[in-house]
């Protein structure tokens, strides 16, 4: 009686793991997801401080300008395909924008409520003080380019949102395109200025925080 035996080494070998079992793709996925949560996360590092005014007013303001930083610049991806003519994204769209009208407002309204202490007089440890004395650049370069970037988001999200919901479906007809592409550049320009506000704002706090 004769036994059969394996062709070649291969069919000693174990069965290779499921997919989802892999190290490697579930260390990959699990990094992934741990950065995106320290970064979304990253304004409460703020409670940590030692200075009261911080802990609050920073922690506050960073969490709303984080989340108009990450619904923005969603909407500004979508805008290249709502460029192209993508009618399946436009109630997406309209919903987007007029989401990021409100947190650009939340944004710059709790921006507002942090600046009034960021304009305190040198003797009660306000940080505009501190920084023309100590380091000028970044109030004149940094600040000012913080300052005035943000505050385009909110008119550029509000003729957005107002365009969206006010020519609806036609916006995508032939006669409306010039409309169209410019709405798309505007949002892929909001996206931009909520980018560079936020690397903006973050780099301030890094040198001198409230």
């Amino acid at each position: 009686m004769q036994h059969s035996t394996p062709d070649s080494t291969t069919d000693l070998i174990p069965s290779e793991f499921p997919k989802q079992l892999d190290i490697a793709q579930v260390t990959i996925y699990g990094l992934s997801f741990l950065s995106a949560g320290l970064f979304l996360f990253l304004p409460l590092v703020n409670l940590l401080h030692p200075s009261p005014w911080q802990r609050w007013i920073g922690a506050i303001h960073g969490m709303g300008a984080m989340l108009a930083l990450v619904v923005m610049v969603y909407t500004g991806h979508l805008a290249f395909p709502l460029m192209r003519g993508s009618s399946k994204i436009l109630p997406q769209m309209r919903t987007l924008a007029f989401w990021s009208t409100l947190l650009s407002f939340l944004a710059i309204a709790t921006g507002n409520w942090a600046y009034m202490r960021y304009r305190a007089a040198a003797e009660f440890g306000g940080a505009r003080a501190w920084l023309k004395e100590n380091s000028p650049l970044v109030q004149y370069v940094l600040m000012e380019y913080h300052e005035f970037s943000v505050l385009f988001t909110l008119p550029l999200t509000v003729a957005c949102a107002w365009v969206l919901w006010s020519y609806g479906d036609s916006i995508l007809e032939k006669k409306n395109r010039p409309v169209l592409a410019a709405t798309s550049v505007a949002l892929v320009a909001i996206m931009f200025f909520a980018m560079g506000g936020m690397v903006s704002g973050l780099g301030v706090a890094k040198v001198r925080a409230l």
